[in-house]
């Protein structure tokens, strides 16, 4: 398991990219769940792992469309939100289990609507919102809301992502 401060946007992109890198030596697919409050930085998180996958053009956010498919070398990331799912047999009419397998990289945000589904993930990630010093603010003792991330292996397969991304 590991905890970081992520004190803004940009440092929510740079582990998505940090991210990506450590998936790269992933040929078997990975299932990672994103859990965090409204706007804790779920897809800013994908958006950057996206963009140094090498993703051009818009990348939008799946709250909508459920689920958003983009193609990278070597396979797709599927990217869903979970939050609207009524029941889990919601996820057999977005054929959950066929994006699952080699060359797929599924990132589900709102795991908590499957909890049975989402404990199969191999990586676990939960964003958290967090006070962190203001120097922006520059307000003596003003807090400003950062976050804070957890990320935490499941699977073997898990382990193995979880170790190149510390080993950065």
């Amino acid at each position: 398991m590991l905890t970081l401060a992520l004190p803004n946007e940009e440092a929510t992109t740079a582990l998505g990219v940090r991210l990506a890198i450590a998936l790269r030596g992933t040929t078997a697919g990975l299932f990672v769940t994103l859990a965090g409050e409204l706007g804790a930085g779920k897809t800013t998180l994908v958006r950057g792992l996206l963009r140094q996958l090498g993703v051009q053009g818009a990348i939008r956010s799946p709250t909508y469309a459920v689920l958003e498919t983009y193609p990278v070398a070597g396979g797709h990331v599927h990217h869903l939100d979970w939050y609207r799912l009524a029941t889990v047999r919601d996820l057999e009419g977005l054929g959950f289990r066929d994006l699952l397998g080699a060359g797929q990289w599924v990132f589900v945000e709102w795991p908590d609507r499957a909890p049975a589904v989402a404990a199969t993930a191999d990586l676990c990630i939960e964003l958290r919102y967090a006070p962190v010093a203001s120097v922006e603010a520059q307000i003596p003792d003003s807090p400003e809301v950062g976050r804070s991330v957890t990320v935490s292996a499941q699977t073997l397969e898990g382990e193995q992502v979880l170790k190149r991304f510390i080993a950065g």
